[in-house]
């Protein structure tokens, strides 16, 4: 249990992308139990977290295979992240039907999670954070790459998104899946991405300030605050 709380159950898991985002969807234990889980998860190798409906053909994997990097899909939507522990604090948010949590308008149920993001943002000094609580904005680039768009709950300091949430449902249980920037570096994403030149070139101009990271030395700091903004019972 997270300390000075009963209402969160917490996990810290570590491994290769790929098994991380198989024990996230495994919702069955939640939904049996109806507790609520918080997951703070580490891959232990850079990884591109492909969304759920998002074409495979978007990848190069010759460059990903030279890279070093895995590439997986993830079952919640949006678009592409690069997933690497130096720069992404990933966590995920699981809570049962029937809890006061629970939202049924799919647009307004991530708002909570972008609340206690932006108090933790706030809490390390890394704020002001402001919660998107507007429709879905998109851009020539967001089909492609999560932080080119911005969706309900989401995380913005200033104008540039902070942190992303993708939501897969069942009926029994909610997963937001989280991803707070430490280092925005759109380059290492792109190299990644099946482009020619021109379209690289215009996509490092149109992506460089659409998101921001708050700093690599921010990251345990960032989960603690996380952990204690979450909403009680």
């Amino acid at each position: 249990m997270i300390e000075g709380g009963q209402s969160w159950h917490l996990e810290r898991q570590q491994g290769p992308a790929r098994r991380l985002h198989g024990r996230s969807v495994a919702l069955a234990g939640v939904e049996a139990d109806g507790a609520r889980t918080v997951r703070v998860l580490q891959v232990d190798r850079p990884a591109l977290v492909l969304g759920s409906s998002q074409p495979e053909s978007d990848v190069d994997t010759v460059a990903a295979e030279a890279a070093g990097v895995d590439v997986v899909r993830r079952r919640s939507g949006g678009a592409a992240v690069l997933v690497d522990p130096a720069a992404v604090v990933w966590v995920d948010l699981i809570v049962p039907a029937g809890d006061p949590l629970w939202e049924a308008d799919v647009g307004m149920a991530g708002w909570w999670v972008g609340d206690a993001w932006a108090a933790a943002l706030d809490g390390v000094g890394a704020g002001p954070a402001q919660v998107w609580r507007g429709p879905m904005q998109s851009s020539a680039w967001s089909a492609r790459v999560c932080f080119a768009g911005v969706g309900p709950g989401e995380v913005l300091i200033g104008s540039r998104k902070v942190v992303g949430i993708s939501q897969r449902r069942t009926r029994g249980a909610a997963l937001f899946q989280t991803a707070a920037l430490l280092t925005w570096d759109p380059a290492a994403l792109l190299a990644l991405l099946h482009l020619d030149a021109g379209e690289r070139a215009q996509g490092l101009a149109d992506l460089e300030r659409v998101a921001v990271g708050v700093g690599t030395q921010r990251g345990e700091a960032l989960v603690a605050a996380l952990l204690a903004a979450l909403p009680p019972l």
